[in-house]
């Protein structure tokens, strides 16, 4: 079906989705139009025929976070993108996280997280939000539910609160209103059609284990996540097939202990400007714990969980990818260092046992070791590897020729940057760091397939931000025709990547409908047809 022959009114925020999900697939689904701006007004509903998509068996996940944007300057996709070009077993969903979507903060039992407290603190975020009510997914999932059956929707990834499971750590006792919560949303979504995939931590950890222990700057928080995967396995594997450990430790460890905008917000000069923390050391002490919790919990898995329930398990990371700045075997360098330190730190232990070269290098007594027995547990530690990309930066060499700034050793001694002469290397979007690059989405799964031996993938999230505009016309929210065009580029570029490695592949589509509250320092905005109330 042409783009043009798409003919119907859509909700802002789901338009797209709607809209890219007939032009490049040829799926008919089930419509929204949003008649009321309270999030109490009515909800209309023009269907079309849900075409049967079947499961897939694991392979490469696509999430499209559909957002408004600013398009300027970035590709246009002038390929005709149909549904033929992708393999069976296509499907989609939608996607959140727990701190970002639940609300009920001191609800049902939960305990404080990380992130409760850190947004509480004066300063830290940027217009004062807070997830305290977020989306308030916690009261109202059944909605949420008949909102994503009604799209045609047949995966949500969620992740679960670790605090609201284990309130004290496993020093305490498991909290059964929290395990009930988890049981209701995921056989509700079930019930409907809609396969779980399940996050264990997108961020948020107990308050409890920071004050105690450090958090993730004690090797003691291992024990613990691996006690809180056992339960959540226990509880849930039988009907959870997905699994993730960790969504984007590399960005966790970066903002949390390099540039401290995240908890727990340590760092030092001239990386930031927190009270305590040291930026040359600290994020890969929390990161080597991450890895090796994550290999804890894989341990827990494998021996007493996955042959009996089935499922697949595996690690969500951020991925930029990088150009070079100038054509120079200087700066192709410092695009090898960039994804090394930032890409294959996180991955390059579960496939070859140990952290990139470039990092040992560079680091040397900084970059934790692993013991032969670490070593040995971590290496073919994952089934999949998800992948969030959202952009692509330049790189520019500060190893053999000093930069202005930035470029430092815990950096590869790489400068990164989203311009080259004034001019940006994408299409802008309201994140300084995010352009829309559609090829990147291609080479980003290149250079994964490459060097990790075509380890199954699911491409996470893909998408574009822009802070919230209160004042705009409805009109103007529907009249989304560049985002469409995004996602058609997106979609173009993955397609690229299958055809060039001639890999046969199923993923999903996933599409998120609300806005991170703490991330983009913005209001959390509901799932089609409910707006946060006022």
């Amino acid at each position: 079906m042409a783009l043009d022959d798409v003919n119907f009114f859509l909700h802002h925020s789901t338009s797209v989705f709607t809209k890219a999900i007939h032009a490049c697939m040829n799926i008919h689904t089930h419509m929204c139009i949003y008649t009321s701006r309270d999030g109490k007004g009515d909800c209309r509903w023009m269907k079309w025929k849900l075409m049967e998509i079947p499961r897939p068996f694991l392979c490469l996940w696509l999430l499209i976070m559909t957002f408004d944007l600013s398009w300027a300057g970035s590709e246009k996709c002038q390929e005709d993108i149909s549904r033929s070009q992708f393999p069976d077993g296509f499907l989609f969903g939608t996607a959140s996280s727990s701190y970002q979507f639940e609300g009920a903060f001191q609800e049902g039992g939960k305990s404080l997280s990380n992130w409760d407290v850190f947004s509480h603190v004066s300063g830290n975020i940027v217009d004062g939000g807070n997830g305290d009510i977020a989306d308030d997914h916690y009261h109202r999932y059944m909605e949420d539910i008949e909102l994503m059956h009604s799209l045609g929707v047949n995966a949500y990834r969620f992740s679960i609160s670790w605090a609201r499971i284990l309130p004290r750590g496993r020093t305490g006792d498991v909290n059964p209103i929290g395990i009930m919560f988890y049981n209701k949303l995921i056989d509700s979504l079930i019930l409907r059609g809609i396969q779980p995939f399940v996050t264990l931590t997108h961020y948020d950890i107990p308050q409890q284990l920071e004050d105690r222990y450090g958090g993730w700057m004690s090797s003691q928080i291992q024990k613990e996540f691996a006690y809180f995967a056992n339960i959540c396995f226990r509880a849930y594997g039988d009907r959870v097939k997905l699994w993730a450990t960790f969504n984007e430790p590399n960005i966790v460890a970066r903002s949390g202990y390099l540039k401290g905008t995240y908890p727990p917000g340590r760092c030092s000069a001239p990386f930031g400007n927190c009270s305590i923390g040291d930026s040359e050391t600290e994020p890969f002490i929390a990161g080597h714990n991450m890895i090796l919790s994550h290999a804890m919990a894989i341990d827990v898995y494998r021996k007493h969980y996955q042959h009996k329930q089935g499922g697949q398990i595996g690690i969500v990371v951020n991925c930029v990818m990088y150009e070079p700045l100038r054509n120079e075997e200087a700066d192709h360098e410092a695009v090898s260092r960039a994804l090394s330190f930032n890409v294959a730190w996180f991955l390059d232990p579960f496939i070859h046992g140990d952290y990139p070269l470039e990092m040992r290098q560079i680091l040397g007594h900084r970059l934790p070791k692993f013991s032969p027995k670490d070593s040995k547990k971590i290496k073919d530690g994952i089934d999949f590897i998800g992948i969030n990309h959202y952009s692509a930066l330049y790189a520019e060499d500060c190893l053999h020729s000093p930069c202005v700034s930035g470029g430092h050793a815990i950096e590869g001694f790489a400068y990164i940057t989203g311009e080259r002469d004034g001019i940006p290397i994408g299409g802008r979007t309201s994140l300084p760091t995010f352009f829309i690059v559609p090829h990147a989405m291609e080479e980003m799964i290149i250079y994964l397939m490459t060097r990790y031996k075509n380890t199954p993938m699911f491409v996470t999230e893909n998408g574009i931000s822009q802070m919230d505009q209160p004042s705009d016309l409805v009109d103007k929210l529907l009249d989304d025709f560049e985002r469409v065009e995004y996602h058609k580029s997106y979609l173009a570029s993955l397609g690229r990547a299958m055809r060039r490695r001639r890999t046969w592949l199923l993923y999903m589509v996933l599409v998120r409908q609300f806005r991170m509250v703490v991330w983009l320092h913005q209001e959390i905005w509901s799932l089609p047809c409910r707006l946060q109330d006022a």
